[in-house]
């Protein structure tokens, strides 16, 4: 079945002026992909607002809301750490060594770390201007966001009429299926990721405690946002502080904080947590997701976080799509 010439038409200028609003509106992009996704993954809780009897512009506002706090949660106690922690992080960067002494077989080898240390120093002053500088821009994006979200949630089932309208009947699975992996792959990404990264924040934060750190509740919380890198994960930060323990020559420390934080913090979440959350998950093997996460933070930054795991979880159902299709038989049309 070929599509009407006048939807063809149709088709062509929502590509044209698609391309369009992408060249126009790049700066904002990023926002507008993540509001999109976002939106995708409320709609089951407009639905169900909508279907107890609210109405959909209060169910629309809702489920915004939803979005808004958990924004809200995951970025006010970022912001609010790293603010009230600044003059420390700074201190702690002032006070790294510009020289390491290492003693092996009664021989003492000493490393100079002035290029390194005037490179941390320099990195954390210009990271420091640039949110600064950056402030207005995301409180604006942030706004913009919410907005969208709000908006794609008022009005949900246009964007699903306008794409069946360009597709011929007997591709509708087709449709259905590339739809059902998206939808599951990014509730996997935000509520697996996002339920995974509060189990973390949760069992690290007695474990930094325990460990003596003061600043316990920001490296909880960054242990918890690092559990959206597939494999490495929190084991970053735990590297770096170990790192940090060994400049300043606190050797046992540092061996401390390298097993009970690859235990407890790196590992415990991966075998308490994630296990009795993947039956909900997206089913894409860790291996693609690895790579598609990785990929697409390298080819499109931040956006890439949710966008390559997204693109190799639909070239996986095209795959297994292609693979499962019955040939037809001899005298039988393909399209049959």
């Amino acid at each position: 079945m070929t599509l009407p010439r006048r939807t063809l038409a149709l088709v062509g200028l929502l590509g044209l002026l698609s391309v369009l609003a992408v060249f126009t509106l790049w700066r904002v992009f990023g926002t507008i992909f993540f509001a999109v996704t976002v939106a995708y993954v409320l709609y089951p809780v407009r639905q169900r607002l909508v279907r107890r009897g609210i109405g959909p512009r209060i169910a629309a506002a809702a489920s915004t809301a939803i979005a808004f706090g958990f924004a809200a949660v995951v970025v006010t106690p970022i912001a609010y750490s790293l603010y009230a922690r600044r003059s420390a992080f700074f201190e702690m960067v002032a006070s790294l060594p510009q020289e390491f002494s290492v003693t092996f077989l009664e021989t003492t080898y000493s490393i100079d770390l002035s290029t390194v240390v005037t490179t941390a120093r320099n990195l954390a002053a210009d990271v420091a201007i640039d949110a600064a500088s950056a402030a207005p821009v995301l409180a604006l994006k942030f706004f913009l966001f919410v907005l969208l979200v709000y908006a794609l949630l008022l009005k949900p089932k246009m964007p699903a009429r306008a794409l069946r309208r360009t597709v011929p009947p007997n591709y509708y699975d087709v449709v259905e299926a590339l739809h059902e992996r998206l939808r599951d792959t990014l509730y996997g990404l935000y509520v697996l990721q996002g339920a995974t990264g509060l189990g973390t924040f949760v069992l690290a934060l007695p474990v930094f405690f325990a460990l003596g750190y003061d600043a316990a509740i920001t490296l909880a919380v960054l242990s918890g946002i690092l559990q959206f890198i597939p494999i490495i994960g929190p084991s970053v930060l735990i590297g770096v502080l170990v790192v940090i323990e060994v400049l300043a020559e606190n050797v046992t420390q540092a061996v401390l904080v390298a097993v009970v934080g690859l235990v407890f913090v790196a590992g415990l979440p991966d075998i308490l947590v994630r296990p009795r959350l993947s039956e909900i998950a997206a089913d894409l093997p860790g291996s693609l997701y690895f790579i598609g996460f990785t990929g697409g933070v390298l080819t499109m930054g931040a956006i890439g976080i949710i966008a390559g795991p997204i693109v190799v979880a639909l070239l996986s159902e095209s795959v297994e799509l292609l693979a499962n299709e019955r040939l037809p038989a001899n005298g039988e049309s393909p399209s049959e």
